[in-house]
């Protein structure tokens, strides 16, 4: 008799609820949890299609561990025996920097992904950390590091109640949204219109965001940061800042026009290709708005100035004062995050504490560039990386030069991988330990719930029981964890759990601040309820939240929410906690206890950021696009996600087309710093001239993969045009748009 079964989707950042229906076991339809707090029933094509993807017939049931130079079938017991003979033994001999792990954006998406990869690093002592972050965002965590004192502290627009949304670089309708949790994007835009808001894309494609836009302004790609620094000089020119409360907390605004003062829209516009007419107007619509926002996405933050590009956006919000106020851009405040703490100066932010092996790269929030992955395995020497641990991360297709990473490794010592699939990555691992499908883990967004557009809580337990022989995720990782540390057999993977529980309680109760101070950790630890370790681990973050009982100690004013994990069960379509409220000072961790506006690495990029105003391009460039119905190189495996728009084509406009002799539907070599490729190519009018488009995620065809899909219509790796040389230079993240390209036709 088939049932039905809440679910978080975990397939984007817009994290829907979903309503399952199963039987016998098996997910036989999805649609749009109507009582969901936030999603309120809102579901995309991918949601529509999570019973495809969790049972997906290439999925790994078992794990597997390279004998004989080849993959075969192994028992749980077998997989980490191979781990904890071969990672303790290396780290031994060459030290904790011969390790190094790789994580990837499905992390982000799952429990155990949060849980657990920071007690996996603290095992390894290693500081060899490559993560999505620097093929993505990287730029916004630096930019807020520097300007708030805390590289989380990313504020959101507030979608439902803005005046002016000013996008840039973003694509919410198909991409679902990115740094800005909000389910249903286009309904949501289509409402701010529907209230007499205005909606301007800023993008050099025609996407279906900017087809739902008041305007649309199509630069050359790549001038995010000049556009926006023209914006920012015309507000302090024309007198049009007015920060307003902001001031109080703000130091260095009367720097900041000096520092942008050669950045007239006069001289932005030729680089730019934007009328100066049209910057200036866009500044005075922004300044005249009664609410506004300014939001940048992937296309502004994988240019080669990322953080400069996501810096300005909020100088932006901070020049109207628009930062920290309802209907411009907020912090949220998460339920499992942190408790706000009182104002006052913290830690600051600093990159560079240390640096890469080889290239010199600066460490940024604890990790280097994926980027540099390659040359760290290939490089003999001291502190080689000799053993790699990929958690749902496929590096090959997602960062630059992906054959040379290829390459490199085959030649690694040891390998584990945590994956569903045998991809183009984990097919060189050593060991592979598949998590099961997403119906049978249990699901609370840690990650996204820190960028939602509004304060909420929910939390999912497993649709469907865990089938025999598999392991839940959270276990696998646990045991992950155990064999690293050398304790693989002396203790079962409850002990991960209890002892990430125990540390939190042990700082919680010797902070001077915490109500809890001076109590008993064990006593604590015995009040915590669930019925795992990851779900007492997340009673513990619900209880000692912004919105938790802290154990019967809140205060008065506090025990408005009392939340903990047996509340939030009782409200299985989860909890809302409210619009997003202003935060500052509160949020500030900066040195001086101020919003920092023109930090000292950033004065010291601007310079070189001038010298931009001259450039040129005569060369065609290459940006990439997003599709609704894929999540970058990890849904192409999914039949009802494939075909329609969701093809790797080479967008072409008609007069490039026409100009290099290109037919729609023919093919074309393009060729830029990492070699070349042969694509198909699609004519249209939806890129502007000057711009190529290719999307991200592709190359389905490297043997020995098991994607049975996906290599049905491969595409090609767009990555593998880079040769991982051009970065942000204050993030390390690698340049993904706006590179030069050439294109040959082909017969």
């Amino acid at each position: 008799m088939p049932r039905t079964a809440l679910r978080i989707c975990p397939l984007c950042e817009a994290t829907c609820g979903l309503t399952l229906t199963i039987d016998g076991g098996a997910v036989t339809g999805a649609r749009g949890d109507r009582d969901d707090v936030f999603s309120k029933g809102f579901i995309c094509p991918k949601g529509a299609a999570f019973g495809q993807l969790d049972a997906d017939p290439d999925r790994l049931r078992t794990p597997l561990v390279r004998r004989d130079g080849r993959l075969r079938e192994a028992t749980w017991e077998e997989a980490y025996d191979a781990i904890a003979a071969a990672v303790p033994a290396l780290v031994r001999e060459y030290g904790a920097q011969s390790v190094g792990v790789v994580l990837g954006n499905p992390n982000v998406h799952t429990m155990a992904g949060a849980l657990y990869p920071p007690l996996l690093l603290k095992a390894l002592g290693t500081r060899n950390l490559f993560t999505a972050s620097t093929l993505d965002q990287m730029p916004k965590h630096v930019s807020s590091g520097l300007l708030f004192g805390d590289p989380f502290a990313i504020p959101v627009p507030d979608l439902d109640r803005t005046d002016f949304l000013l996008l840039l670089g973003a694509n919410p309708v198909e991409s679902n949204g990115s740094l800005c949790t909000a389910p249903d994007f286009p309904g949501r835009l289509k409402a701010l219109r529907a209230r007499g808001g205005t909606l301007v894309v800023v993008d050099p494609r025609r996407t279906r965001t900017a087809t739902l836009a008041d305007r649309h302004l199509a630069p050359r790609p790549g001038g995010d940061a000049l556009l926006l620094a023209a914006l920012a000089h015309t507000l302090l020119a024309e007198k049009l800042a007015a920060p307003g409360e902001l001031e109080e907390w703000t130091e260095g605004l009367g720097e900041l026009a000096a520092a942008l003062g050669s950045f007239t829209p006069e001289a932005v516009a030729p680089a730019c290709d934007l009328p100066a007419d049209e910057i200036r107007t866009l500044a005075r619509e922004l300044a005249a708005a009664p609410t506004a926002a300014v939001y940048g996405r992937i296309g502004s933050c994988t240019v080669e100035y990322g953080t400069p590009a996501s810096w300005l956006v909020d100088v932006l919000n901070i020049l109207t004062g628009n930062l920290d106020r309802p209907g411009g851009a907020l912090f949220p405040l998460p339920a499992a995050g942190p408790r706000p703490r009182p104002a006052g100066p913290g830690k600051g932010f600093a990159v560079g504490r240390w640096h890469s092996r080889v290239s010199g790269h600066p460490e940024v929030k604890s990790e280097l560039p994926t980027a540099a992955l390659a040359e760290e395995i290939e490089t003999p020497g001291e502190g080689r990386i000799r053993a790699l641990i990929a958690i749902a991360s496929n590096p090959v297709l997602s960062a630059p030069d992906g054959d040379r990473l290829d390459r490199a490794l085959a030649g690694l010592d040891f390998m584990v991988s945590v994956d569903p699939y045998l991809n183009e990555t984990s097919r060189h691992a050593h060991v592979v330990l598949p998590p099961p499908p997403p119906s049978q883990s249990a699901h609370h967004d840690f990650a996204f719930n820190g960028f939602a557009i509004r304060n909420q809580v929910r939390f999912t337990r497993a649709a469907v029981p865990l089938e025999a022989g598999r392991l839940d995720e959270c276990e696998i990782h646990a045991r992950l964890v155990l064999a690293v540390s050398g304790m693989h057999g002396s203790a079962g993977p409850e002990a991960v759990d209890e002892l990430a529980i125990q540390g939190a309680l042990a700082r919680e109760t010797a902070d001077p601040h915490s109500p809890l101070h001076g109590e008993d950790p064990a006593r604590l630890a015995g009040l915590l309820t669930g019925d795992s370790g990851p779900e007492r681990r997340l009673d513990l973050m619900l209880r000692l939240g912004p919105y938790g009982d802290r154990f019967g100690a809140a205060t008065e004013g506090e025990r408005s929410g009392e939340l903990s994990l047996e509340r939030l069960l009782a409200h299985p379509h989860g909890i809302d906690l409210g619009p997003l409220q202003p935060r500052l000072p509160g949020v500030l961790k900066t040195r001086s206890g101020r919003i920092e506006l023109l930090p000292d690495p950033i004065g010291a990029e601007l310079p070189r950021l001038r010298t931009a105003l001259a450039e040129r391009p005569t060369a065609l460039v290459l940006v990439g696009r997003r599709h609704l119905r894929s999540n970058n190189s990890w849904l192409h495996n999914v039949p009802a996600l494939t075909g329609g728009s969701n093809r790797c084509t080479l967008q072409v406009h008609p007069q490039d087309a026409g100009r290099l002799g290109l037919t729609d539907g023919g093919r074309a070599r393009i060729t830029a710093d990492g070699g070349s490729l042969e694509v198909p190519v699609e004519v249209t009018d939806s890129v502007r001239t000057g711009v190529v488009s290719l999307p991200h995620g592709w190359g389905h065809d490297r043997a020995g993969a098991r994607l049975a899909v996906a290599s049905a219509a491969p595409g090609v790796n767009v990555n593998q045009l880079l040769d991982g040389t051009r970065l942000d230079r204050l993030s390390g993240t690698a340049v993904l748009n706006g590179f030069p390209v050439e294109l040959t036709p082909l017969p």
